[in-house]
């Protein structure tokens, strides 16, 4: 009897009939593919220049400045913590120009270009921005992409390798992390020990931790190798597919990010970065992709 098959929106197939768990495809397969593509810096600004000409609302230039998100802004402002022209100003629709001299924490703010940087994290190094105890950390990697102040959103631990995104658009950074925009993540995890069919199912159905229960939207071994699996989860929870396995007995011994956001590891050599397109920038901002 012939099987009937359903293709998933991550790429996944699936059995259509019910009990059956997902059949691993791409993107779980690494990749080795070594290019020096986009390396040069997209002018991702243009418009936030003309307006910036016109007069731009104060909370999304706090946010260009790379302080925080607009919504923090209007926070910020709402607490008299931030000047313009030297007067406290706590008008959320308030419209500065590039004369302007807007201060906050004492400092006088200017935009920064906006800058959307990848990097394929390599192992033993900590997702911080300063960690004294660290011989090495993400911000020593991509420290040479510019003077914009960029930071990680999200984290990935020190053992964990896969797609880092480093930004200073404040308002898109809180997007990518806030649960209630359920961002894709898939993971290829490789097992000390095989992982069970049952097991695999309980993970897709789901399950309680200590801190809460916790589903994958999909779950399937990799290559039809049971002591590799791949997982595609929404949660941002600390260390939550390392907990997963942990909760069934089974040791991580690898942990790989392959996808976050829409966005993959082709063409990008582990310990390398690249900057993001235009066109990934805007699928982003917009949206599009989870």
């Amino acid at each position: 009897m012939s099987e009937r098959r359903e293709r998933s929106s991550s790429g996944v197939r699936r059995d259509a009939r019910p009990g059956n768990r997902p059949e691993a495809k791409t993107p779980f397969k690494p990749k080795k593919v070594i290019s020096t593509a986009n390396l040069t810096k997209p002018d991702y600004s243009k418009a936030e220049k003309m307006q910036q000409k016109e007069g731009i609302r104060l909370n999304r230039y706090i946010a260009n400045a790379g302080i925080c998100s607009r919504r923090d802004a209007d926070k910020l402002i709402a607490d008299g913590q931030v000047t313009v022209n030297g007067k406290v100003v706590t008008e959320m629709g308030t419209l500065v120009g590039s004369k302007d001299k807007v201060v906050y924490n004492g400092k006088q703010l200017s935009i920064e270009p906006l800058v959307y940087i990848l990097l394929n994290k390599p192992k033993n190094v900590v997702t911080s921005l300063d960690d004294p105890h660290a011989k090495m950390t993400v911000m020593d990697i991509v420290k040479h992409t510019g003077k914009e102040r960029i930071y990680p959103v999200g984290r990935l631990d020190k053992n964990t390798t896969g797609l880092l995104l480093f930004t200073n658009d404040g308002d898109l950074a809180k997007k990518l992390t806030h649960p209630k925009y359920n961002v894709k993540k898939i993971y290829h995890a490789f097992l000390d020990k095989p992982v069970t069919i049952s097991h695999l199912q309980q993970i897709g159905d789901g399950l309680e931790l200590e801190d809460g229960p916790i589903k994958a939207d999909s779950v399937s071994y990799v290559d039809g190798d049971k002591q590799q699996v791949g997982i595609e989860i929404h949660s941002g929870r600390n260390r939550i597919v390392r907990r997963i396995f942990e909760h069934f007995g089974y040791n991580v011994d690898k942990l790989d990010r392959v996808y976050f956001a829409g966005l993959t590891k082709k063409n990008l050599q582990r310990g390398h970065w690249r900057y993001l397109t235009e066109k990934e920038v805007m699928f982003l901002k917009a949206g599009m992709v989870k």
